[in-house]
Parts: C-alpha cells; sequence; structure tokens
C-alpha cells in the first residue's frame, strides 16, 4: 500500500499542530508503507519508503487583497498537487488549505479520500480577521471535503460531536484517531544556557505559554491574567506568527503593558527550534494553555512529556489530554450560544486562570506528583507508534482490505 499525504506545513516550515502531525505520522507509517507527503513549499526528500516533494507559489500574477493571497496560493498549490499525478492507493489531507487537492485527487484518479480534522472552520470565525472574504471559501471546501470523504477522522471525542452535529456525516464514517508524541525526543532535558540565551532567569521558577498568536490559542487572556498572579516568578510567553497586524499590535500593547506592571515577563517573538521549545518545557514549573477552542491541543502532549503539568481551558479536546487533579488543572470557559468563540466574561476567565496558575505554584510537591503523572499518562496512551498503526487499518478499510 502507497499513501498521498498532503499537507500545507511540513519540516521544517512547521508553525502549528497540524505541521507536527504530518512528520511524526508520516515518519511512523514509513516504517511499514510506502508514504509520499506533498507539501507547500520547497521541500524535497527521499528516504526509505518515505519521499517529501515541496511545491512553490508564484505570486507574480495575484492582483487580489493580501488577505487572499494565503487562500489563492492555497488552490495553485492544490492543483499542482493534484496535477502531478500519482500511483498511490489513497489520498489523506490535512487542513483546509489542502482539502481542494484532496477532492481533485479522488474524483480525477478514483481514489479513496482520508480527512483529518484538525479544526473546524465554522468554529474559528475569527479566521475571517485573517482572510477577510477568503474564509468563506475555507468553510466552503472544507465542508464539502468532509462530506465526500471516505473516511473522516477526528482528532477528539470532541471534534467527532462537532463534526456530527455540524455536517452531513455518517457516524460509522468518522473515526476518533488522538494525535500522538514523540516519546524519544520529547523528554525533559534542561539547559540553563538556552534559558539565558532567551532573558530568562534559571535560577528562579517561571511559567510557561507556546504557540501562535491567535485568536483560537486565547494568548490576549493570559497576558490579561498576569495581574492576578503572584509575585516572585517570572513569565514567558514564546508567541510568534501573529495571524494579522491587528492581533500583533494588541498583543505588543498588551505585553508592554504588563511588564511595566510586573517584572520577569519575557517574550520571545518567534518559533524556537524544537530542542529550545524541549528545554523551554523542561525548564518550566507550569504549563498553561488559555485556547477557546482546541479540538485536541498536541502542545499540552508535547509539555507533559516533558514533566510539566499543564494549567488549560476546559475546552474541546484538552479534557481528554490533560486529566484535572492528577496532571493538571482545568479552567472552565463560560461561553453562551450568543457568543460561542469566546468566553462570555474575559475578565473572570483571566482571573480564574490566574488562580489556577497561583494555586500550582503555590503548592511544590503537588507539582511533582503532577509531572510524574503527566510523564506517565503520555507513554500509556499517546505513542505515535499506536496511532500509526489505527491510521493504516483505516487505510486498509478505506481500500477494501488492500494490504
Amino acid at each position: 500500500m502507497k499513501a498521498l499525504l498532503l499537507t500545507n506545513e511540513y519540516p521544517p516550515q512547521v508553525y502549528g499542530g497540524a505541521g507536527v502531525h504530518v512528520e511524526y505520522l508520516a515518519g511512523e507509517l514509513a516504517r511499514f508503507m510506502a508514504v509520499e507527503v506533498r507539501c507547500f513549499g520547497g521541500q524535497t526528500s527521499s528516504e526509505g519508503d518515505l519521499t517529501v516533494r515541496g511545491f512553490r507559489v508564484d505570486e507574480s500574477a495575484f492582483g487580489c487583497p493580501p488577505a487572499l493571497r494565503a487562500v489563492f496560493a492555497a488552490t495553485q498549490c492544490d492543483n499542482a498537487m493534484a496535477a502531478a499525478g500519482t500511483d498511490a492507493d489513497l489520498v489523506h489531507v490535512h487542513t483546509w488549505y489542502t482539502h481542494l487537492g484532496g477532492i481533485l485527487t479522488k474524483l480525477n484518479y478514483g481514489l479513496p479520500l482520508v480527512l483529518t480534522v484538525h479544526s473546524l472552520e465554522p468554529l474559528r470565525p475569527w479566521k475571517r480577521e485573517q482572510l477577510g472574504g477568503g474564509y468563506d471559501f475555507s468553510v466552503w471546501v472544507e465542508k464539502t471535503a468532509i462530506e465526500m470523504a471516505d473516511a473522516v477522522i477526528a482528532v477528539s471525542e470532541s471534534t467527532k460531536a462537532d463534526l456530527l452535529r455540524l455536517f452531513r456525516l455518517d457516524p460509522a464514517r468518522v473515526h476518533v484517531i488522538h494525535n500522538g508524541i514523540d516519546l524519544e525526543e520529547y523528554v525533559e532535558r534542561r539547559d540553563d544556557e538556552v534559558l539565558r540565551r532567551h532573558g530568562i532567569d534559571p535560577a528562579r521558577p517561571y511559567i510557561l505559554f507556546v504557540g501562535r498568536i491567535t485568536r483560537q490559542k486565547g494568548i490576549i487572556h493570559l497576558v490579561r491574567a498576569l495581574r492576578h498572579l503572584d509575585p516572585g516568578f517570572q513569565v514567558v510567553l514564546c508567541a510568534g506568527t501573529p495571524d494579522t497586524p491587528e492581533i500583533a499590535a494588541e498583543m505588543k500593547s498588551a505585553v508592554q503593558a504588563a511588564q511595566q506592571e510586573r517584572p520577569g515577563v519575557v517574550w520571545i517573538e518567534e518559533m524556537l527550534p524544537k530542542s529550545e521549545i524541549i528545554a523551554l518545557y523542561s525548564g518550566a514549573e507550569v504549563f498553561v494553555c488559555p485556547s477557546i477552542y482546541e479540538p485536541f491541543g498536541i502542545i499540552n502532549l508535547e509539555a507533559m512529556a516533558c514533566g510539566t503539568p499543564v494549567v488549560a481551558s476546559a475546552v474541546g479536546g484538552i479534557p481528554e489530554v490533560v486529566v484535572p487533579g492528577e496532571t493538571g488543572l482545568l479552567v472552565p470557559v463560560e461561553q453562551s450560544k450568543e457568543a460561542p468563540f469566546g468566553p462570555v466574561s474575559p475578565d473572570s476567565f483571566a482571573y480564574n486562570l490566574a488562580e489556577a496558575i497561583n494555586e500550582l505554584m503555590r503548592d511544590e510537591v503537588r507539582r511533582s506528583h503532577m509531572a510524574r503523572e503527566a510523564r506517565r499518562r503520555v507513554e500509556e496512551s499517546f505513542s505515535w507508534k499506536a496511532i500509526a498503526r489505527k491510521t493504516a487499518e483505516l487505510y486498509r478499510t478505506v481500500c477494501g482490505g488492500a494490504s
């Protein structure tokens, strides 16, 4: 069997959880089947049964508004990826950026289409800030691909429930396969030199955020929570790649205000290499995930694998990863039907977030227990080897039992 994976992100161009997912899934699948990854970019490699081919965008003829460039770049890449031909047995797509490529491949070559849902466009209306009218396209192409896919993989039970609520789907075509973690790579590795290089004092405790500057990740709520935190520990925000200039400006203003009120607020405005991120996880006392929408939250797995307890919002698939009272604490996000895409009371959410952080930072013994339990939970439930086996079994099913 040969699988064709289509993705926007692939190393070295990875900025989110979907890119991490494809990187590790492809590597594990290639241990027992042929895998070809087609991605946006210039990557080209071949090792064993894993080949990678990047597709570059030519924007020289673009006359569209800047907000639409990402949309037309995606459609250009999708068309090129499908037009390149294939000898694969199935096509497996990741994120709306590649859904058109999956549709073209399924219809033109007659291949089964597998689609992994990392997030859902109807639940991310703030993307209109980034894409303008292109958001209407991303919603449409996602809906079209999901409803015609031969199998849809949800990364959590919560995501499966959203799929069945929002789309016309036979429940038998929806399969829950969680994200995973490389247990050999993500392990506690303290490195004081890395901390010092980024302005962190290794002698003082710190809490950590890692993620993109986007409404979804809730970073602004965490910055607003800083005024309620106990004194005596640092706050490290490893946050880059803002979705829009507007949220970038909002983040800059909020962080500058926080730094004037509280010493030890460190903002790392770039996405660091994996080795340095692992050092940040390993040195932190608590990892904070304040997302207002998170189908799974692979970032929490990474922190837990490095032995770091988590304070996270109780949304989406996060409660399927973080066990409250054992591997961390969960903070409810009160939402309403009228305003389902953020906290009803942002100030209340920020305060509750701070109280949960304070609760753990005041109790070193409890944090130590949670650190051990966090690593144990990841080892028992979220290895990439197990996830690749489940995915391969699904491939065999959609291909009619082919081996």
